[in-house]
């Protein structure tokens, strides 16, 4: 029986500053440079992915907290406007909502900053209630949210006893350590959204085929995310691969999120694994062509209309 909530996810709420640095190097020493331009706009892995799974139509279920400020109205009109469920996302007076900055160079590479303020005050207990009504739980920005790693232990237990599945982008780790108790969750995650680096830190392994092998005995599908090379998944030892579209590039911020969205729509709709890999790049792609984490996101009659041609030839999009 269908349930209430396609997609419940905690969200890691934040604003970006996105700085088109162009050529410019920033310096300290009160050096001042100009720069090509920036955008403000809302930011947070998982309200970027929230955003791509409500703009194809599955019922998604944001959980967290944004400030009393200008940025958490950000946020919410970011949410709201592309369809998220915002009922479950509290407003705080005495905490600022999280801030990214990033610094974008030419060819899309970037340095980010970053303030945390509620991307790390979503609680466990407020997600709880939810997982009796809900399909799927998406777990992102997991080094990130230290307040949810605990309840994230007790929750995969939890949603898998509700029929749950579960999806994993842990994203990087700023302390660098890859731990914080990811491997107590991991075999109990159905789908695993890392990039090639991710994916050899977390499985302490020195190279690609090794780290697969040894996930791929708790995981049973792996999906690694290649950028500009697309993608590919691994599946009971066996590999899928979908090379990327061919589109010109405004950056890349939520690219990987957007990806994830795509991805799990399909997996929830009942593509093939290869199908669901066209659909993650779709949007990645899509992505990637306007500035910031959601603007250039696709809807389902964009993201149908493109697998579509992809079942002759590969679109350029």
């Amino acid at each position: 029986m269908k349930k209430e909530i396609d997609v419940l996810v905690a969200l890691d709420t934040c604003t970006d500053l996105l700085i088109d640095c162009g050529d410019t190097e920033p310096e300290f020493g009160q050096k001042e440079k100009p720069v090509n331009g920036y955008k403000l706009e809302m930011g947070g892995s998982g309200c970027i992915f929230a955003c791509q799974c409500a703009k194809l139509g599955l019922k998604t279920v944001g959980v967290g907290m944004v400030g009393n400020d200008i940025m958490g109205d950000i946020v919410m009109e970011g949410l709201k406007g592309s369809q998220v469920d915002t009922s479950y996302i509290q407003k705080s007076n005495t905490i600022s909502t999280g801030l990214g900055l990033a610094l974008i160079k030419n060819g899309g590479d970037r340095s980010i900053l970053t303030y945390m303020g509620t991307i790390d005050e979503t609680k466990p207990e407020w997600m709880e209630p939810l997982f009796k009504k809900s399909s799927h739980l998406h777990i992102c920005s997991y080094f990130l949210q230290k307040n949810m790693q605990s309840g994230y232990k007790k929750f995969v237990r939890k949603a898998k006893s509700y029929g749950m599945t579960i999806s994993l982008d842990t994203n990087w780790d700023p302390d660098e350590k890859w731990d914080s108790g990811i491997n107590e969750i991991l075999p109990y995650i159905d789908v695993f959204l890392p990039n090639e680096n991710e994916l050899m830190y977390i499985a302490r392994c020195d190279n690609i085929d090794s780290a697969l092998r040894y996930l791929g005995e708790m995981i049973p599908t792996i999906v690694i995310k290649l950028g500009e090379n697309g993608a590919y998944a691994w599946k009971n030892g066996k590999i899928y691969k979908c090379e990327a579209l061919s589109v010109d590039v405004a950056d890349t911020v939520g690219a990987g999120d957007s990806f994830d969205g795509g991805f799990i729509y399909g997996m929830l709709s009942g593509m093939s694994l290869t199908e669901c890999i066209k659909s993650g790049i779709i949007c990645g792609s899509m992505n990637v062509k306007k500035p910031g984490g959601i603007s250039g996101q696709p809807d389902l009659n964009t993201l149908k209309h493109i697998l579509s041609q992809w079942s002759s030839e590969k679109p350029v999009i």
